[in-house]
């Protein structure tokens, strides 16, 4: 190990090795006086420009060892790879990462046809007393909430808002008059989650009895030239239930029984009323975006309505049979058995227990 005195770079060449020691401290090499900070100016230089003596040297430039600067590169490189294949993922995306198609409404709409004429008479309000729908609450009152409980998953509250959720689709697509005789669909239509708007919108503008798109599998209406309300008050009795289907997914089933006072439309007061009965059983689907947003998804629709007769299309429209009227001969529009997305033209008897006894 060198003395204070030697040389950054070492002894120089040919230069003693300890054996000239009083020489050490005078002799220097050229890498010594490169790494002096200064610089003694020359004699031309001080008789010219009156300088001082010496002047102080810049610091040297350290240069990184090439070792170093091969692994700065290298660094560099593959971190720009890495963000590179994480804008641009080589692999396309798998089907678990799709997210799931939206399930379809499901509609079943069943006539019920009487075994004679339907009775009626001007006073609306014995036609409900002598009816199986005495005891039912009018309106709204008719479809009471139950208590909300929370799940494994969901809060109370999450709970309620998929139970008044429903409850205002159930009042809205049954008892608003405007929806019923009115012809509007809009009140109905703001409730549904926004993937069901195109099959919602399609039930309208291009009725089917497929089973998908029959707007009576949406909510209850009426022709409006063929038929009026006789009384604003309507008569409902049934029920709400909800349940978790999964960790991301609450269920709510409604089964609801409504009972409308009608009469031909324009006959006015003096004619006699009858009462219509529909039984309907939706299956509503919340996910956490719906809760937030009070919107739900209608998964599944079984109406039963009359009396009727099973000759009538009920797909659009629901065409009651007034007082004093029988159905038609004949039964529901044939069913193809090829169709392979066709569904079973369905009728059924109304029971005379189910009648007023007027």
């Amino acid at each position: 190990m060198g003395g204070p005195g030697d040389p950054p770079e070492g002894t120089p060449d040919g230069a003693p090795n300890g054996a000239d020691d009083e020489y050490r401290s005078v002799v220097f090499d050229e890498s010594f006086v490169r790494a002096a900070r200064l610089q003694e100016f020359s004699a031309r230089e001080r008789i010219t420009d009156h300088a001082p003596a010496v002047r102080r040297r810049p610091p040297a430039r350290r240069r990184l060892p090439r070792q170093a600067l091969i692994l700065v590169l290298l660094i560099a490189v593959a971190f720009g790879t890495a963000i590179y294949m994480g804008v641009r993922h080589p692999y396309p995306a798998t089907r678990t990462a799709r997210p799931p198609a939206v399930e379809p409404l499901r509609t079943t709409v069943v006539p019920l046809a009487p075994r004679g004429p339907v009775p009626g008479t001007t006073d609306i309000e014995r036609l409900y007393e002598a009816s199986p729908a005495a005891g039912f609450r009018t309106g709204a009152e008719g479809i009471p909430l139950p208590a909300a409980r929370r799940t494994d998953h969901f809060s109370d509250g999450q709970v309620l808002t998929a139970l008044s959720t429903a409850k205002d689709y159930v009042v809205r697509s049954s008892l608003y008059p405007e929806v019923l005789t009115g012809g509007q669909v809009r009140p109905v239509r703001v409730l549904l989650d926004a993937d069901q708007l195109a099959q919602f919108d399609r039930s309208f503008d291009r009725p089917a009895a497929d089973g998908r798109h029959a707007p009576t599998g949406w909510l209850v209406r009426f022709d409006p030239a063929g038929v009026e309300l006789a009384a604003p008050g309507i008569r409902v009795h049934g029920s709400l239930r909800a349940e978790e289907a999964d960790a991301s997914t609450l269920e709510v089933t409604s089964d609801h029984t409504f009972v409308y006072a009608l009469r031909p439309a324009g006959a006015g007061a003096a004619a006699e009323a009858s009462l219509f009965t529909v039984r309907r059983e939706l299956h509503f689907r919340f996910d956490r975006e719906d809760l937030r947003l009070r919107q739900t998804r209608l998964t599944g629709s079984r109406l039963q309505a009359g009396p009727m007769s099973c000759a009538e299309d009920a797909t659009a429209r629901l065409r009651p049979l007034f007082a004093g009227q029988t159905a038609k001969e004949g039964g529901p529009a044939g069913t193809d058995p090829y169709a392979l997305h066709g569904v079973p033209a369905l009728c059924g008897t109304l029971a005379d227990s189910a009648q007023p006894r007027v």
